[in-house]
Formats: C-alpha cells, structure tokens, sequence
C-alpha cells in the first residue's frame, strides 16, 4: 500500500490557491514548532461568502496538500459553512493521510478558523 493516496500527491505536486490576496478579509497564521509546518491562510469575503481563498504553507507535503484542499473545500462557500470545516474533513477528502501526518490536517483547520476570526475581528471594527 502506498504512504500517500493518489490526492495527496496531486495536491502536493500541484497545490490549488497558492499565493497571496493583498486585500484580504481576514488572515490567519498558525506554526507547529514540534514538525516546523507553518500555514498563513488568506480569505477574500463578500456578502459573507468566501469568493477568494489563498495559502502560502511552509512545511511537508502533507502540509501543502492539507492546505490545498482545505481551500478548495471552502472556496465559495458561506463564512458559516467555513466555521464547521474539520481536521477529519479535510484528512476524508484526502482519501486519508498517515496516522503520524494527521496534525497537518489540524493546522489547516487551525489556519481556516484563525483566518476567519480575523475576518470577524476586522468586521466588527
């Protein structure tokens, strides 16, 4: 069997919505000193639905690939649907990662809901 699925892979070799939105609605960043993985996610917000998503992911391909789909699971979608987004989710979508490579799913989680906290802060200001 192999290590990584077939989607892994894709979204490692060529990773959806990489890069950076200057104007973005919210941003979040989050680091895990333990593996060095660091994801900054950017959300572009209209009418609280998200019409623009980013990453820039510093990290293993389990990291680029969870950012990656983690993305394109909440691209277009309403800002409430984005808040229910689960490590699980993104590791299903993936068709699976490593038991040892899970918490790259986390951070994804983890970047989305600081991202859209960012955004709720920024709203209310």
């Amino acid at each position: 069997m192999a290590l990584y699925s077939e989607k892994v892979m894709d979204h490692f070799l060529n990773p959806r919505n990489v890069g950076v939105i200057e104007d973005a609605d919210g941003i979040g960043e989050v680091g895990n000193a333990k593996c060095g993985d660091i994801m900054k996610i950017y959300l572009k917000i209209d009418d609280d639905v998200i019409t623009d998503v980013k990453f820039e992911t510093f990290g293993c391909g389990s990291a680029i690939a969870s950012s990656s789909m983690a993305t394109e699971l909440i691209k277009g979608k309403p800002v409430s649907q984005a808040k229910e987004l689960t490590n699980k989710a993104v590791a299903e979508a993936l068709d699976g990662l490593p038991a040892y490579k899970m918490h790259c799913s986390v951070l994804a989680e983890e970047a989305i809901r600081s991202a859209l906290e960012d955004y709720e802060t920024r709203k209310q200001a």
